[in-house]
């Protein structure tokens, strides 16, 4: 079965650790972004960073005006919530015949996503809003990468669970899921 396994690696130039060093890399970057952007809004940083923060009160956007305060309208931490939720169902419609451990894994996932909700109304809006970015960001990641004109000009092979309609494949799973369940 080693062998096996390390064969298809070779084959296929994919291995484990591949997949790993994303996850590795990006969760460490996001928890000191998070930080650092939490240290602007509060002015822990430095003396420099009094500067910084009276910008960050006057810098914001819309029904976001002040950035080191909390959302108030809520707009931005269900925005969150609601993405992050996106993206675990994204995942989870396309996966059939999960395992237990698999169907634990994206219920836990649909758990943290919920929580993030009290979470980021609890945080200043310029960590949520940086938040939001980065979920829309890997949203964005996700469906562009599920389609096939984007995969091939970008010159990804397609693999056998490729589907020719993804986003209509997805609609339709989650139509099948959540609307017509009758």
């Amino acid at each position: 079965m080693r062998r096996l396994v390390s064969e298809l690696y070779v084959r296929d130039i994919c291995h484990a650790f591949k997949a790993m060093v994303l996850v590795w890399i990006q969760l460490p970057m996001w928890i000191f972004m998070s930080v650092a952007l939490r240290n602007f809004t509060t002015g822990a940083a430095h003396s420099e960073s009094h500067s910084i923060q009276e910008q960050l009160a006057s810098g914001g956007a819309l029904f976001f005006p002040h950035l080191t305060a909390l959302d108030s309208t809520w707009i931005l931490p269900v925005s969150l919530g609601v993405i992050n939720l996106l993206i675990v169902e994204i995942f989870a419609l396309q996966k059939s015949g999960m395992s237990r451990f698999q169907v634990y894994v994206t219920h836990f996932v649909r758990a943290v996503s919920v929580l993030m909700f009290p979470i980021a109304a609890t945080v200043p809006s310029l960590l949520v809003l940086y938040w939001f970015c980065s979920s829309l960001m890997g949203l964005s990641q996700n469906l562009l990468l599920r389609s096939p004109g984007f995969c091939q000009l970008c010159g990804i092979p397609p693999t056998n669970s490729d589907s020719d309609t993804p986003y209509k494949d997805f609609l339709a799973a989650f139509y099948a899921k959540f609307i017509s369940r009758k």
